[in-house]
């Protein structure tokens, strides 16, 4: 008799909620304490199914423009950060206002502010329609341009060559940004990289770490939503990566079993916006059928926190009450 090779499961480490996540989940948790319901967020905090399904649930109203919070309400921004006509827009409609926008988008925005200042081109590198590209954008319109990957570079037209600068979307692919940089700097030979690389820390460490399960697993799956550009990316890691198959999922009732045909190693890890409980719940999904070896790949340790936005210290229902007063 042929012995049945050992079934195993590789655990990403780091993987799940990095610290921009964290703040902005506890944020709303916060100041729904703080404040009590509604509160009410402009656009999904995190990009998360079940994050957001979970704060709806103890009293968040997730919007889609400014205009559907009520005057005298109390309205928060996601993590991906907002443009500045939208916080005129809270100001007109005497909201009071939680900026729970990642501390390192709030880095972009301040470059982008700054290479407008001193009369850049600004090439920003992202996907189109992307919140955290809306609001960057929106930060110095008449500067921006979008790049959206290295074949739209022809498009690409700058009135200086000598003052060009690129910046780019957080949570894109380390490997597909520095392709579209190349491209950039091919065309415009005096492009300007910005004073740190805008990748976020934790979209980098979750890359290489899928990178490292792809050597040994035959699937890679990766706990995430589908409007997650740091859960969409890491699939397409996986895969570039050398991993036979890698699918991305909300929950473990989405894997399809006939996935794990012929599979003795599965690579597990999830998005920067997915709780620890959705990646046990595959776990226990997996184990039922085989696979109960749980083993750690860790290929980075993560200390990094932000403080929470510094408007949970006020009474804010007081403000909004005097703002629609006024």
């Amino acid at each position: 008799m042929t012995a049945t090779p050992a079934r195993r499961v590789l655990l990403a480490a780091p993987r799940g909620y990095c610290a921009g996540v964290d703040r902005a989940v506890i944020a709303v948790e916060k100041a729904l304490e703080q404040y009590g319901a509604p509160i009410y967020v402009r656009h999904e905090i995190v990009h998360n199914k079940y994050v957001v399904q979970t704060l709806e649930k103890k009293g968040a109203i997730f919007v889609d423009v400014t205009a559907e919070v009520p005057e005298g309400s109390i309205v928060m921004f996601s993590a991906h950060g907002v443009a500045p006509t939208v916080h005129a827009e809270a100001a007109e409609r005497k909201l009071a206002t939680i900026d729970a926008t990642c501390p390192l988008v709030t880095k972009v925005h301040k470059e982008a502010v700054r290479y407008a200042k001193e009369d850049y081109d600004i090439l920003l590198i992202g996907h189109e329609g992307h919140e955290e590209v809306i609001g960057t954008s929106g930060e110095a319109p008449d500067h921006i341009q979008l790049v959206d990957g290295p074949e739209d570079v022809a498009n690409v037209e700058v009135r200086d060559e000598s003052k060009v600068v690129w910046l780019s979307q957080t949570t894109l692919s380390v490997d597909e940004t520095m392709e579209t940089v190349d491209a950039l700097k091919s065309k415009f030979p005096n492009l300007l990289s910005p004073p740190s690389d805008d990748i976020c820390y934790a979209t980098q460490n979750r890359q290489i770490a899928v990178k490292k399960l792809a050597e040994d697993a035959e699937l890679v799956i990766v706990v995430g939503s589908k409007n997650s550009s740091n859960s969409i990316r890491m699939v397409e890691v996986a895969l570039d990566a050398g991993a036979p198959a890698a699918h991305l999922v909300d929950f473990a009732s989405e894997i399809d079993e006939a996935w794990l045909e012929g599979v003795t190693t599965v690579g597990l890890t999830s998005g920067a916006s997915v709780p620890d409980v959705l990646v046990d719940g595959v776990l226990e999904w997996l184990a039922e059928r085989g696979y109960a070896d749980v083993e750690t790949v860790k290929t980075a340790d993560e200390s990094i926190t932000f403080s929470l936005p510094k408007e949970l210290r006020r009474d804010l229902r007081a403000e909004a009450a005097a703002l629609s007063a006024e």
